[in-house]
């Protein structure tokens, strides 16, 4: 273990090796990174733990330099270990670079559907029994960490004091497409919002979309650029700082050139960091599958329902006069072509897709008898998580308590400062 400091804390790297598959324990290991980050302060105190569940899936746990947004409300009562889950930041890397090794295709995509809720959790109390000696701990789940943290809530409650849920309440059974049927109608309202404040907007969008269909433009590094690409832009548009982001990308589009205006090599470099899934592939390997359960294959459901909601079609828009329709978070078929990143993981991403014997990701029977406090903060309109599909969730959990508001979007926990969290802790103690 290495120890360092930042300003009012000491931070501990902390390494781990878990079963790839739980179900094999004596077969092969993956390794775990944990940052252990505790108040300098409270160092040498005999604090409970708190483990930290990013969202994604395929991100690896945030770094915060020093205590920012609610982790400097933990670490005044916990121990936290902030968790690179399986696949990213530190812990054993799956990736274009690394997946080949473990063969063809068929091999990757067995290699990656162990790489979902279920086998977080396992990890999860794998890690646990080493840490506090068997003590339960809090998790707190932002996004998909959230859907880590309803999982085990279904399949290993005994080792949970309490769970904080951020903007993550899953649907218990919807489908990946009942979850896009749901999304693209939310989608536009963000859409809406957006150009509503910025008005000016609209041209420019429209103008950037028919550069891009008339002329191949290909990014630092190989990136396609089409027109959908640029639509995916909308993702940002969940966040709660994601509009204006958006209206400062799109001012600095063109620039005057010897051969007229062409796109800017500033706005060019802005959008590959925006799309680009070099850092966090399995986000779009994997983002259908966290939704699959059963027989039914995924099967690109985000590309299907796009088609009920002709509005987001980009030919369509540029052919008539209202605006161009951004797009939030969903993966499609052509990211996997349009992303150097992707694209060698394009035959193993299909065969996920057409999977279709899926465990169960949720327990309702065990959810309905759950005695573990829980809270869920439910973000009112939320771009990424139905907001009720949440609500239904919640009500299918025994005991847990909601707390819905519109002052923050899907980012709420680290927008809020200690807010979301300090709200978060008194609903779990029965505090307010």
């Amino acid at each position: 273990m290495t120890s360092y400091r930042q300003p009012g804390l000491v931070l501990t790297d902390r390494h781990f090796t878990v079963p790839l598959d739980h179900a094999d324990p004596s077969g092969e290991r993956i390794s775990l990174y944990g940052r252990e980050v505790v108040s300098s302060s409270r160092s040498g105190a005999d604090l409970p733990w708190l483990v930290y569940l990013e969202g994604g899936p395929g991100f690896g746990a945030r770094r915060f330099p020093g205590k920012q947004a609610w982790l400097g409300r933990a670490v005044q009562e916990f121990r936290v270990l902030l968790l690179d889950q399986r696949g990213t930041g530190l812990s054993s890397p799956a990736n274009r670079q690394t997946l080949p090794l473990r063969g063809g295709p068929e091999e990757q995509a067995r290699y990656l559907s162990h790489f979902r809720a279920d086998s977080i959790v396992r990890d999860c109390e794998a890690v646990r029994a080493q840490l506090t000696g068997g003590a339960r701990w809090t998790v707190l789940g932002q996004s998909f960490g959230g859907f880590c943290a309803t999982q085990y809530l279904s399949t290993a409650p005994e080792g949970l004091k309490a769970v904080l849920i951020t903007g993550g309440l899953p649907s218990l059974d919807a489908r990946a497409e009942d979850v896009y049927r749901a999304a693209y109608p939310r989608i536009q309202r963000k859409n809406d919002a957006h150009y509503a404040r910025y008005p000016q907007d609209v041209e420019r969008a429209r103008r950037i979309a028919e550069h891009l269909a008339s002329r191949r433009t290909v990014l630092p590094g190989g990136y396609v650029l089409t027109p959908e690409a640029f639509q995916s832009l909308g993702i940002q548009l969940g966040t709660g700082d994601g509009s204006h982001q958006l209206h400062y990308l799109l001012e600095n589009a063109f620039v005057g050139a010897a051969d007229g205006d062409e796109l800017s090599d500033a706005f060019r470099q802005n959008v590959l960091a925006a799309l680009s899934y070099a850092a966090h592939p399995l986000y779009a390997v994997l983002h259908e599958a966290i939704y699959a359960q059963g027989q039914a294959p995924t099967a690109w459901a985000a590309e299907r329902v796009r088609s009920e909601f002709p509005q987001f079609d980009a030919e369509k828009a540029l052919a008539g006069d209202g605006p161009l329709l951004f797009t939030g978070e969903s993966v499609h078929p052509w990211h996997f072509e349009a992303d150097p990143a992707l694209r060698p993981l394009r035959e193993a991403a299909e065969i996920l897709a057409a999977r279709t014997d899926w465990p169960a990701l949720y327990d309702a029977e065990r959810l309905a008898a759950n005695e573990v406090p829980v809270a869920a903060a439910v973000y009112h309109d939320d771009m990424y998580v139905d907001t009720g599909h949440s609500l239904a969730t919640a009500r299918a959990i025994r005991g847990l308590r909601t707390w819905v508001t519109d002052e923050y979007e899907h980012d709420g926990v680290r927008a809020s400062g200690s807010r979301v969290l300090d709200r978060l802790l008194a609903l779990v103690r029965d505090e307010v």
